[in-house]
């Protein structure tokens, strides 16, 4: 049950703010954010080792897509297609709007069930397969704050987690980018307390029992057109115990050119 946080402010200086904590088998394989597909030069994303796909990314273009089971899904299933595939197919195109209308189209029964997250500077959809055999549900997720977790975007009597959450973030200080200060979400991000009968699963960051766990966090933001460059932070660990390391979104060509 990975959550995303968003924060969406058209018209302001960075209108895309979010945060995500991945959720997973511990002894689950995965490498941090990184260009790791030589024929997706574009993509910067986590790279999930067992399917060879991803979580989360973000491409050359602004372009941000996160990917989450449904509740009860958890893990691959004999006959059906990693779910991570979906995260590189969505940072395939140039803007969010065009990935949401693409992935709308895919063949459902070829995924179990999940819901996945597409942004830009511009626009933002919530997709969701709920795994009744028919579509893919794609909606506009509105300005000011939403959580996506393994239910329905912002849904208090579904989630736990969002019951207990999502009016802290709705009231705590926005993230500044500019000056690199993401205090109050980054310390929401790696909350352990929960409701009393919700269990571990019911906070921010999954500290055990067990070998299900948070096992790291990300933030993004996005400036508007000609503002700058995306930010792009990781955590390679749970999120109350490990630091955030910034992210090297520098094009793939640009990067490989040698120094004066």
């Amino acid at each position: 049950m990975c959550t995303v946080v968003i924060l969406r402010r058209p018209g302001a200086p960075w209108p895309l703010i979010m945060a995500a904590n991945r959720d997973e088998l511990a002894g689950r394989p995965w490498r941090a954010p990184d260009r790791h597909w030589p024929d997706r030069p574009e993509i910067v994303a986590g790279l999930d080792v067992l399917a060879g796909g991803s979580w989360l990314g973000i491409n050359d273009h602004g372009v941000v897509a996160c990917i989450l089971n449904r509740h009860g899904t958890l893990g691959p299933a004999p006959g059906k297609r990693s779910r991570g595939e979906l995260v590189l197919e969505a940072l395939d195109h140039a803007d969010a709007a065009d990935a949401a209308h693409a992935l709308a189209a895919l063949e459902p029964d070829s995924y179990r069930p999940f819901n996945m997250l597409l942004a830009d500077s511009r626009d933002a959809f919530w997709l969701a397969h709920r795994g009744d055999g028919h579509r893919v549900d794609v909606d506009p997720i509105p300005a000011g704050v939403s959580m996506l977790t393994a239910h329905d975007l912002n849904d208090r009597a579904g989630s736990p987690r969002t019951a207990r959450y999502l009016d802290r973030f709705r009231a705590a200080p926005a993230p500044d980018p500019a000056a690199d200060d993401w205090g109050v979400w980054e310390m929401l991000m790696g909350a352990t307390d929960h409701a009393a009968d919700a269990g571990p699963g019911g906070a921010m960051t999954i500290a055990g029992p067990g070998e299900f766990g948070t096992s790291s966090a990300a933030m993004i933001a996005l400036p508007a057109p000609g503002g700058g460059k995306p930010v792009f932070r990781f955590a390679p660990g749970r999120p109350d115990r490990t630091g955030f390391e910034r992210i090297d979104l520098e094009p793939a060509a640009r990067a490989a050119e040698p120094a004066d």
